[in-house]
């Protein structure tokens, strides 16, 4: 299990966090309004493939399963039409959101270059594949940071250069992972279209609606989690500078760790899919949120002295998240299981009920007890949502084929 999800580890990593902190790194220099002009549009992208990750999500549980028992051309081909539907009007609501800006119009005009990629990616890990989608997410970052310095300053373009250069390097990634989708069933490029036939269609419509059914939970733990952030971000506010300050270094610091947690659902969801032995998936995300509290216990002082003049309230945040991080490794690595299995609507369930509790107590427990109410609202909601997501036990639920 840990050996499939390292290389995810490392993906999500390098695209998740890495391509924004290096366009952040080099549109530094260039002032406050160039770094909040970066932090604007990956903010707006993180929402927006919120909304598309119903796609690759639903692509890879429906290709794991299919794998050796049935063609993957036709789940391949739905994925491409889905993509099709929702990268234009998505890209379209960012334009139109963009007031006209050269860097987003730029940025956002590159958001179905990276959605294509998750589905390349999406039908790789299907297969059983996550080191492919490493080295993709590996050659993206290695392109930005050569055309970054270039674009910005070398041919003098500015924060428009960061935008240019990370969809040019999201391109040249997609073009070179095309191939990887080749296979003796049937071209899975994306101008192959289905069959026609009313019976095609028929097929091509259930298929549809598996994957989307499949992969929406996802999408709604994702946009839950960024808007309970947003949240949790004005609530702290209210208690100064420092404190907010030492929330937004102790989140970036503790992404690191929790994308160890995210690997492991995205490996448990394979090897489920797949109908491959997972062992106890429970277990292993309360293993892992264990060793990642213990590491962050030991990093978080002289780590977040490199990002705080005052690293007290980021170090403050991540001795508290020690509470929540446990629970919330078993709370994702079982989702792994749950949406493999055609039961995402119950770890969507579970989320909301968590931040059901987690809300209004981070306030009452905040009135009481400061800002540390807040952390220890999170472990709550985390706990709660655990619980709900393991109890009670119900038979295991597949999918369309």
């Amino acid at each position: 299990m840990f050996r499939l999800a390292t290389p995810i580890y490392v993906e999500l990593l390098t695209a998740v966090v890495a391509v924004g902190l290096i366009d952040l790194l080099w549109v530094s220099g260039l002032g406050e309004d160039a770094i909040a002009t970066v932090t604007i549009a990956t903010t707006a992208e993180t929402l927006a493939y919120g909304i598309f990750l119903a796609v690759p999500t639903g692509v890879t549980v429906l290709v794991g399963r299919r794998d050796g028992h049935a063609p993957l051309a036709p789940v391949v081909r739905t994925g491409w039409m889905l993509w099709a539907g929702l990268s234009v009007p998505i890209t379209a609501a960012g334009l139109w959101l963009s007031g006209g800006e050269a860097y987003f119009l730029i940025a956002f005009a590159g958001w179905p270059v990276y959605f294509a990629q998750t589905v390349v990616d999406g039908v790789l890990k299907g297969r059983g594949d996550t080191r492919r989608p490493m080295r993709h997410a590996l050659l993206c970052n290695a392109l930005v940071v050569a055309l970054d310095p270039l674009f910005i300053h070398g041919l003098g373009l500015g924060v428009e250069g960061a935008a240019l250069a990370t969809v040019l390097a999201r391109a040249i990634t997609l073009a070179a992972s095309f191939p990887a989708l080749r296979s003796p069933e049937a071209s899975t490029e994306p101008g192959a279209g289905p069959r026609t036939g009313p019976v095609a269609g028929a097929r091509a419509g259930l298929l549809v609606g598996a994957v989307v059914r499949t992969g929406l939970p996802m999408s709604g733990d994702f946009l839950a989690r960024a808007l309970v952030g947003m949240v949790l971000v004005d609530l702290v506010a209210g208690f100064g500078t420092a404190e907010l300050a030492g929330y937004g270094v102790g989140q970036k610091v503790m992404l690191a760790g929790v994308m160890a947690f995210y690997a492991l659902r995205q490996a448990t969801m394979i090897r489920t899919a797949r109908g491959e032995h997972t062992g106890s998936p429970l277990l292993a995300g309360l293993a892992t949120g264990a060793v990642v509290a213990a590491v962050l216990n030991v990093a978080a002082e002289p780590v977040a002295a490199l990002f705080a003049a005052d690293p007290g309230p980021a170090v403050g945040f991540l001795r508290w998240m020690t509470l929540y991080l446990v629970p919330f490794g078993g709370l994702i690595a079982v989702g792994g299981v749950l949406q493999a299995t055609g039961r995402g609507g119950r770890l969507l369930a579970a989320t909301l009920a968590g931040f059901a509790v987690q809300l209004p107590l981070a306030y009452a427990l905040s009135a009481w007890l400061g800002v540390s109410g807040v952390w220890l609202s999170m472990a709550a909601g985390a706990t709660l949502s655990l619980t709900a997501a393991v109890l009670p036990r119900t038979t295991r639920a597949g999918g369309p084929r």
